[in-house]
């Protein structure tokens, strides 16, 4: 097996708790550089992570001719800026989402991606989790019959105002940082987009929305709901996530929904009984995405999340965006 050369830029928190780890799980990666403004930082996530090289510049380590691919856990402001000059150094990129703001600049992406001859991910690690998987399954194989109603709920503590969470000029809201994993379930489902959207949201002083809900709609009648908000206990790490799933012949309902690691599970409930079923997620899901990015280099996979579903995503977040006045 041929172990792919990463690069990281940045020493952002995911970065440190959660993808690097993934990383090391990862039987085809290699943890060759790791980059930060401040290389002392970069000096201490080297040793404690084991990489071979650090750089005090993100410049630096994409010049550097052994790095193949980048991960890049910027904040979003940020991220077409470095994926944009990591493409144009001609390395795969693997980029937290939401991959860029709009869906215009995502293609722009794309199209350089392709001019470089080089692949590029938006990383939603927990699209590759065993436990989505399984569930899309349930719905192929019509277990509950046709989907009526869907339902994907985020909600988590808000942060202090010096948070990039709370601040619009960095793209912050919950929308952003919480509403991309909800459109994104309710779309990897259905395996489609709404064909209408009617959205509303509660505003922060600061301009960006603690509160954000959507009802969708499609042409069929199935209908689908999205709530996310930054409205917990401030400081406290809470979280909710749910889904629900409402077909005419039974429902799936699950608590605990986003980059769960272990094992999880979801209940299908059908002719008035209830089934709990436990799916092992193994290693982790940033592991996955990264060994999954790994393969696309190395036997010619196609990535799981796809160029046109980020984009047509990005697209039903705009229009949400647009509707409540973002």
């Amino acid at each position: 097996m041929r172990k792919i050369n990463w690069g990281v830029i940045g020493t952002a928190g995911i970065a440190k708790g959660q993808t690097i780890p993934g990383m090391k799980l990862a039987e085809n990666c290699s943890l060759l550089a790791i980059a930060g403004r401040d290389m002392k930082k970069a000096q201490a996530y080297q040793k404690e992570f084991g990489f071979e090289r650090a750089y005090g510049s993100y410049e630096e380590l994409l010049a550097d001719p052994d790095v193949e691919a980048v991960y890049i856990p910027l904040p979003n402001t940020l991220h077409y800026e470095w994926t944009r000059k990591a493409l144009q150094a001609k390395k795969h990129v693997l980029c937290e989402k939401p991959l860029v703001p709009t869906a215009k600049e995502a293609e722009e992406l794309f199209a350089l991606a392709d001019e470089n001859g080089v692949i590029l991910m938006e990383a939603f690690a927990y699209l590759h989790s065993p436990w989505i998987a399984a569930i899309r399954q349930e719905l192929d194989s019509g277990v509950i019959g046709q989907v009526r109603y869907m339902e994907s709920q985020f909600l988590t503590s808000d942060y202090d105002s010096s948070n990039i969470r709370m601040r619009r000029e960095t793209c912050g809201g919950s929308v952003y940082d919480l509403g991309c994993y909800t459109v994104t379930m309710i779309a990897w489902m259905l395996g489609r987009q709404p064909d209408e959207i009617h959205a509303s949201a509660v505003y922060l002083p600061s301009g960006v929305d603690a509160l954000t809900s959507a009802v969708f709609s499609y042409s069929d009648g199935t209908k689908a709901m999205m709530n996310c908000g930054m409205v917990l206990k401030t400081g406290a790490d809470l979280r909710v996530d749910q889904l629900r799933i409402e077909g005419t012949e039974g429902s799936i309902r699950s608590t605990g929904a986003f980059n769960g690691c272990g094992d999880m599970s979801y209940t299908v409930i059908k002719d008035g009984k209830a089934q709990e079923k436990v799916i092992p997620c193994v290693p982790q899901n940033y592991s996955l995405e990264v060994a999954q990015l790994g393969r696309c280099i190395t036997d010619g996979e196609k990535p799981h999340v796809s160029r046109e579903f980020t984009i047509a995503t990005l697209r039903t977040i705009e229009k949400i965006l647009e509707q409540i006045g973002y």
